[in-house]
């Protein structure tokens, strides 16, 4: 199980500092419905990182008991997501220095209700393609390793726990000391609009490069 939780913990970076829910998350911290809409939202995320990768842990384990064993079925499916995340990467490269209209949802985070945060939350946790593709390959680790069901379950806790840090940390924050975090959620919410396209572009570039690497290895 060691060795399955090593591999998760890029994959797990990758989802935890993806921009766009931490930013979120911010905007409706800074809103009129901060506390309701935000644990909405927390909840939704934490929901849908649980969803996209269980569902994969299941598909795995049902495809890696093919004719061809676990250890080669599971390779390919790596290398063929390292190659889409190269692919990601790359082209959020070379968009990091344009200019990006801000989204409408985002704009109307005032009128969210936490059944809407909810639901927003959980959609960028599982449809996203950026996301989607690190808890398909964390779920695909999990289900083609030889893990029994409490394994399985404590590692997909592992990656959701980490995945799901970086929103559910500033809102438990927030609800605990509201008015001294204001400023810092604020400072955060600029620094990661100037600057986490290209740490983003970075870290996917390099979970591809590592699951490229961990496929050939098993093939």
């Amino acid at each position: 199980m060691g060795t399955v939780i090593g591999d998760l913990l890029p994959l797990a970076v990758g989802v935890a500092v993806s921009p766009v829910p931490i930013i979120a998350a911010i905007l409706m911290l800074l809103s009129k419905r901060a506390g309701s809409t935000s644990v909405g939202f927390a909840l939704g995320w934490l929901a849908g990182i649980v969803v996209a990768t269980t569902i994969f842990v299941a598909l795995a384990g049902a495809i890696t008991t093919s004719d061809d064993g676990p250890s080669t079925t599971a390779s390919v499916i790596k290398l063929v997501l390292g190659v889409l995340l190269l692919a990601v990467g790359a082209r959020q490269w070379r968009g990091r220095s344009g200019e990006h209209a801000t989204p409408k949802w985002m704009a109307a985070i005032d009128d969210l209700t936490a059944a809407k945060g909810f639901g927003l939350a959980f959609a960028l946790a599982a449809i996203n393609p950026k996301n989607l593709l690190m808890c398909v390959a964390a779920g695909v680790t999990i289900g083609g390793a030889s893990l029994s069901l409490g394994q399985q379950i404590g590692s997909v806790a592992v990656f959701t726990v980490i995945a799901a840090s970086t929103v559910a940390i500033p809102v438990i924050g927030y609800l605990v000391a509201a008015q001294r975090l204001r400023a810092p959620l604020d400072a955060l919410k600029q620094w990661l609009q100037a600057n986490n396209a290209t740490v983003m572009a970075v870290l996917i570039l390099v979970i591809g490069v590592v699951l490229i690497g961990k496929g050939v290895g098993g093939l």
